[in-house]
Parts: structure tokens; C-alpha cells; sequence
């Protein structure tokens, strides 16, 4: 024998049928925060921001930057079969 039962309701009502907490001003908050966090992170990836950013660091950082370019570049050739300088 085989029974089907179709319950037709909202997932609020469902969790409070179960028991279950209202967690929605939680999940608002989280989301909010989200929000606000990848809006503060996206900012940060302006072009202005990140020439800001670098040049603060002065000559040093940019010639560490182009050190590692230069290195990341020369091992990937090496690893392409071509010769590094």
C-alpha cells in the first residue's frame, strides 16, 4: 500500500511546525555584512586604489614586484623548454 501526503505551506511555517528557530534576522544580518565586506573589498580593487596602495610601499616594493615577475616569468619559460637569461 502506498500513501502520498502533500502538505502545502510556506517554509516559515513549516520550521515553526518542526520546531525549528526563526532564524531570519540572523540570515539578515550575515547577508548585510556580506554586503558590506564585498562593497569595502571591491573598492579596494579600483584601479586608483591599488596604484595608491603600491605607491606607498615606495621603490622597494615595486622592485620586489618586478623581481618576482621577472622570476615567475623566466620559470615559465624554463618550464616551456625555452632558455632563461
Amino acid at each position: 500500500m502506498k500513501m502520498t501526503i502533500e502538505i502545502d505551506c510556506t517554509p516559515v511555517e513549516a520550521r515553526a511546525f518542526l520546531g525549528l528557530p526563526d532564524v531570519s534576522a540572523l540570515n539578515d544580518h550575515l547577508v548585510k555584512e556580506m554586503q558590506d565586506r564585498m562593497t569595502a573589498n571591491m573598492a579596494m580593487l579600483a584601479p586608483e586604489e591599488l596604484m595608491k596602495n603600491w605607491m606607498a610601499f615606495g621603490t622597494g616594493a615595486q622592485d620586489q614586484f618586478r623581481k618576482l615577475m621577472t622570476a615567475a616569468a623566466g620559470a615559465a619559460m624554463t618550464g616551456m623548454g625555452g632558455k632563461s637569461e
